[in-house]
């Protein structure tokens, strides 16, 4: 992480940990063993999970975190490798007191990231519940239309019309409806203000699955992938509903084929989910994910 005088405002809930020469935003709630670890998508913070948070608590112990350059962490140059994420993830764990193994429920990017620690650390993970999570087959199997083809590291971003931010903060009111007015208030402000974060995270999308795909087989662990299969709100302003269903095909069998890839893969649909927002619209199907998977630790 590059040291930075440039901090951050205060979260509205958790605290800015000591990770290296900066710091990063983490929150613990709950007991128990394993410990769940949230890693957000590309655009998303840790406090957008704090529904699924808080109904992962009472099961064991819940950890969200925002990455370096995201959320309420110190900034950072975007986008970064799968191993500069994975190192800094390992080492913040390690200054909160945790003990692996671990249990990462990683969304889309952040499903890629959880993928790449099962890959590198295979020891110290438990347990994957991977929402939508970025996979290396992207170029093949997404329709023409969608691909990227070449990294975008630096690319300028352009504005959005003001009618279309007004449309997000209207969805993000919507969608987090669920979160403490004094936690969503600000998380709503700084995604008006952090727009751009995730298109810069993601632009490296290439080298990602580059990483991915050298990055070894999933260890003997429970693993449960989950597809979102409605279209999603915030690209149905973007593509047509036609390319949107192709998108979810292909989506949905990139996950197939990451359950195939794992020793004890299981695949769930959820029909009435979007890519973005699954976390918010399945909270409960996605915390018995979570429960099941802990059984099934448990067991073991």
């Amino acid at each position: 992480m590059t040291p930075t005088t440039d901090q951050p405002p205060a979260p509205p809930v958790g605290r800015r940990i000591a990770v290296g020469s900066g710091h990063l935003f983490g929150r613990r709630d709950g007991t128990g063993q394993p410990p769940v670890i949230v890693l957000p998508g590309a655009g998303a913070v840790a406090l957008d999970y704090w529904t699924l948070h808080q109904a992962v608590s009472k099961l064991t112990t819940s950890i969200l975190y925002d990455r370096a350059g995201t959320g309420w962490s110190d900034p950072a140059p975007l986008p970064r490798s799968a191993r500069e994420v994975t190192d800094e993830l390992r080492t913040l764990l390690q200054a909160m007191g945790e003990k692996p193994p671990y249990l990462f429920i990683g969304h889309s990017l952040g499903g890629g990231y959880a993928r790449h620690y099962a890959q590198r650390f295979p020891g110290e993970v438990a347990g994957l519940l991977l929402l939508d999570p970025l996979h290396e087959d992207g170029n093949r199997l997404y329709p023409a239309e969608v691909v990227q083809t070449e990294d975008r590291v630096g690319a300028p971003i352009p504005d959005l019309p003001a009618p279309m931010l007004e449309a997000y903060r209207a969805l993000f009111e919507q969608k987090l409806a669920t979160v403490p007015a004094h936690i969503r208030e600000p998380l709503i402000a700084h995604h008006g203000a952090a727009w751009r974060t995730g298109m810069r995270e993601a632009s490296n999308v290439n080298a990602l699955y580059d990483e991915l795909r050298h990055g070894g087989p999933l260890p003997t662990v429970p693993v449960i992938v989950m597809t979102a299969m409605a279209l999603d709100p915030v690209q149905r302003q973007f593509m047509p509903e036609e390319l949107l269903h192709r998108v979810n095909v292909a989506k949905r069998t990139m996950n197939l084929s990451v359950v195939a890839s794992a020793p004890r893969g299981e695949h769930r649909e959820l029909p009435d989910a979007s890519h973005a927002w699954m976390c918010q619209e399945e909270t409960e199907a996605i915390t018995q994910a979570v429960d099941d998977l802990l059984d099934s630790i448990r067991a073991a």
